[in-house]
């Protein structure tokens, strides 16, 4: 397990605040009740880029593939501060010539007039990927998942976005309370109309800890319907040219999310802000990194110098089904000679568990 060369090396950046908390999501967001800590919230990203350098030298001479910005919804922050984090981030760290950089956006945030100039400014901030929360287009569905945009927001947000980001990835959901078979069929084919290069595509799933595991919807459309949406749905993006590389994403032929390819192929990644999450890959071995959760207790101990939570070593013997756990989420499998790269271990090592 000593002497693993380091693997390919992504960035990511948490921004913890929606506008409000949807009922059925269990990631690290927080509603925003007052106004927006930009400029302490940059300065703590910034000091733990600092100080993760400072703990790690060697990463400043790793070259970035992908930055992926992700929320909570990072598009309530303004171009300006974004674009100076980013230029901090070039500074300290070697980027890929081709770096691709993702921004996740709502669209009940671009319905303002300032929509098409906010969208110009972060483009010139060199961000190259946008990734829009649509789920659906049906104006019903949405009220019941709590989002704060409707069918037609979320298709003049997708209009809006598409001129600025021509790689556009849209979010869409399936099997949502009271969803019929061709609703999810009518959603699918606004999306594909809508030019986006990239669909992440997953059924709504009821999970510990949100509004909806404490008051689930009665309607929820049952397994069968909702495996045969799925069934349709696959096929149907294949006619239409997309390939379906991991298990609900689906891509044009060149629009593969590189980020995330990074992270089922079992690279190393960076992760600073809120309740972020890294792995990394140092001679002694392989290991993880949290962030502290809360918002407001990250901005105070990043400023501090004590960004991290938590970092604990991955065990050599974890290390086989933490690999398989991502690699065999990509359709095409992977290669024994990736597992030996990444983990160390040959994959006969593990035959008889297999």
């Amino acid at each position: 397990m000593s002497g693993i060369e380091p693997p390919p090396l992504a960035l990511y950046l948490h921004f913890p605040w929606c506008v409000k908390k949807c009922p059925y999501c269990d990631f690290n967001s927080h509603p925003l009740h007052e106004a927006l800590p930009e400029a302490a919230y940059l300065a703590a990203l910034e000091a733990d880029l600092n100080a993760a350098l400072a703990r790690d030298e060697s990463l400043s001479a790793r070259t970035i593939g992908s930055i992926f910005m992700g929320g909570g919804t990072p598009i309530l922050f303004s171009p300006e501060p974004l674009h100076s984090l980013l230029d901090t981030i070039r500074a300290r760290l070697t980027l890929a010539a081709d770096v691709e950089i993702t921004l996740e956006a709502n669209p009940g945030t671009l319905r303002e007039d300032l929509a098409d100039e906010k969208l110009g400014a972060y483009q010139a901030a060199g961000i190259n990927r946008l990734s829009l929360g649509i789920q659906s287009f049906d104006s019903a569905c949405l009220v019941r998942l709590g989002r704060i945009h409707n069918g037609e927001e979320a298709r003049q947000a997708v209009e809006r976005a598409i001129e600025y980001f021509p790689s556009l990835n849209l979010d869409l959901m399936y099997g949502l309370p009271g969803q019929t078979f061709s609703g999810a069929l009518a959603d699918l084919e606004k999306a594909l109309a809508s030019g986006a290069t990239h669909l992440s595509c997953y059924q709504l799933g009821i999970e510990p800890h949100t509004a909806f595991a404490v008051d689930p919807p009665s309607d929820l459309p049952d397994a069968d319907l909702c495996a045969d949406m799925q069934d349709a749905l696959e096929a149907r993006f294949s006619d239409a040219g997309f390939l379906h590389y991991e298990i609900s994403a689906f891509a044009r032929p060149g629009f593969a999310c590189r980020h995330n390819l990074n992270y089922w192929q079992f690279g190393d990644y960076l992760g600073l802000g809120a309740g972020a999450h890294s792995k990394l890959t140092a001679p002694s071995g392989i290991f993880r990194q949290t962030r502290w959760r809360q918002p407001e207790t990250y901005i105070q101990q990043a400023l501090a110098g004590n960004a991290l939570e938590t970092e604990t070593p991955v065990p050599a013997a974890e290390l086989p089904v933490e690999f398989l756990m991502n690699a065999l989420r990509l359709v095409e499998g992977f290669a024994p000679s990736l597992m030996m790269a990444r983990t160390g271990c040959h994959l006969s090592a593990i035959r008889p568990q297999l």
